[in-house]
């Protein structure tokens, strides 16, 4: 029980969300680094022959330098047995990623210093406020020229409506960055540049009133740094464990993870800032993750990981207790008891079979097709679901036609199980049936992905015929006659996998006026998984 315990106490998972390029999965890299995972940091765009990003497996990934797909990493560094689950940063990410928010215990808000805050960086802000989960904030590319660190604050706080505590503060940035002042111990951490990709690299504590300071830094940047730091302790909010474990207070760090700097810094602050795994909710209440036996819910699956193998793995956040290879569990939804095929846990593509795994680990499993999106599995005899995982509404349609009619069979198929895994959403048009299939998405770089994947992994060809819809609303009251629902113009009624209606509309206003025109008509932004 001990071990268990321990091992449970020492477990960390969390998310690293952020807009595209602001250097996530480089700051990914750098922890798996001071974890002894890789030994050099892979250069995440560049030639072919490059290295690619450890984290990015993808085919297209790879192509495009971008990540796609989310990974889950797991490494240990000081003690702590860390998960990242990496999420897509890419404009044209997929429900996906903010599934994998459900997964988490916390969210590292990656934001780029010449940019602050961007649109996608808002929207996966939401899934977290909507979770209460902590939020750690780290300002990257201090290495180039960055907006003022106040302005910054000031817009995180005004856009994501969260309070801010900076941690520690940057001195200058570009060719100026010296490095970071350390508000608890009221020293100047300075560091050689470590961009080779590294962990060695010089790093000394400097106090605040030592000399040395007057050699190091440039003109004018102590006068710069005493103002700052004056105005910083009047003005910011004090560190309060109790409001940042509410998702209320996001505690705020600067550095460059390119170059290094500061990268451990926040580790080790973080580390000491997060919770071990947290009880989750369920239908007979909370599930606490010592006290319970081994309970776990699946939030991703993933067909065709390994080209070889035409494997289908579904990943599961392990809630509560210890999970042990041999033993039988039960699927609630499926109602039936079974193994857990092929146990492993992911570093990136690279994966091991495992024979033990904890509260707050991610594994995946072999599914040959049993699992859905939101399921739960826990020990015989025990009966019990999580609550469901939100399906996010679509932001972009297409209408979708095959290019050899006779090839029906693999594109029913193909397009099922890769809806199947939540990266797109299927719909019927309302009385017409699979004849005709629309697809909806949360970023447009699915459709490619649709494209590439229905072509190498099912030898179908599409053709994708874009809608105007963007605006789309699941039918609460599933009474709700949909031959006598009187609409606008620009409404389209559909019906999605599980038969359940839906309305999508060209313009905004037209959601309203469609509610009007039905009394007691009840419409939510989110399905049930």
């Amino acid at each position: 029980m001990a071990d268990k315990t321990n091992e449970i106490l020492k477990r960390r998972t969390f998310a690293i969300i952020s807009h595209p390029d602001a250097g996530k999965t480089t700051l990914t890299e750098k922890f798996l680094l001071y974890g002894g995972a890789i030994n050099l940091a892979g250069s995440v765009k560049g030639k072919a022959t490059a290295r690619h990003a450890v984290s990015d497996w993808m085919e297209i990934e790879k192509e495009r330098g971008i990540s796609v797909t989310s990974s889950v990493l797991q490494f240990n560094y000081d003690g702590y047995c860390i998960n990242i689950l990496d999420t897509p940063g890419h404009q044209d990410f997929s429900e996906d990623t903010y599934r994998t928010l459900m997964a988490a215990d916390s969210a590292v808000m990656v934001i780029d210093a010449s940019k602050g805050v961007e649109a996608q960086t808002r929207k996966l802000f939401k899934v977290c406020v909507m979770r209460h989960i902590p939020i750690f904030t780290f300002i990257n590319k201090l290495d180039r020229d960055a907006n003022d660190t106040f302005d910054l604050l000031d817009e995180i706080e005004k856009e994501l409506g969260i309070a801010t505590c900076p941690i520690n503060w940057p001195i200058g940035s570009g060719k100026h960055f010296k490095g970071v002042y350390e508000r608890g111990s009221k020293e100047i951490t300075v560091f050689s540049d470590t961009e080779k990709g590294t962990k060695e690299g010089e790093m000394r504590e400097i106090p605040l009133d030592s000399p040395e300071l007057d050699e190091i830094l440039d003109y004018g940047q102590k006068d710069k740094l005493m103002e700052e730091i004056e105005l910083l302790d009047g003005a910011s909010a004090d560190f309060d464990q109790e409001l940042v474990d509410k998702g209320e207070l996001t505690p705020v760090f600067f550095g460059s993870a390119l170059t290094n700097f500061g990268v451990e810094i926040f580790l080790k602050h973080f580390l000491s800032m997060t919770t071990p795994p947290l009880p989750r909710k369920a239908d007979i209440g909370v599930i606490d993750p010592i006290k319970e036996d081994f309970s776990a819910f699946v939030f991703k699956i993933q067909a065709n990981m390994n080209k070889a193998h035409r494997d289908r793995i579904a990943f599961m956040r392990i809630c509560s207790g210890e999970f042990d290879a041999n033993m039988e569990v039960y699927h609630v939804q499926g109602d039936r008891k079974m193994r857990l095929s092929q146990p492993q846990q992911m570093m990136a593509q690279e994966r091991h079979v495992v024979d033990k795994a904890y509260a707050g680990d991610i594994i995946g499993v072999f599914d040959p097709g049993v699992f859905s999106i939101g399921d739960t599995i826990c020990m015989p005899g025990k009966k019990f679901a999580f609550e469901g995982i939100p399906t996010f509404a679509p932001e972009h349609f297409a209408r979708v036609r095959q290019v050899d009619t006779m090839k029906r069979k693999q594109f029913v198929k193909g397009i099922n199980q890769i809806a199947q895994e939540g990266a797109i959403q299927i719909f019927q048009e309302f009385h017409t049936g699979m004849e005709e299939i629309i697809v909806g998405v949360v970023g447009v770089l699915q459709f490619e992905v649709l494209k590439y994947r229905l072509k190498n992994e099912y030898n179908v060809d599409i053709i994708l015929e874009n809608l105007p819809y963007e605006h789309i609303r699941w039918i609460e009251n599933e009474e709700i006659d949909l031959d006598k629902l009187v609409g606008t113009s620009d409404m389209k009624k559909v019906t999605d996998l599980k038969g359940r209606p839906l309305l999508l509309w060209v313009n905004p206003w037209s959601v309203g006026m469609t509610l009007d025109r039905n009394p007691g008509l009840k419409l939510t932004e989110f399905g049930r998984s």
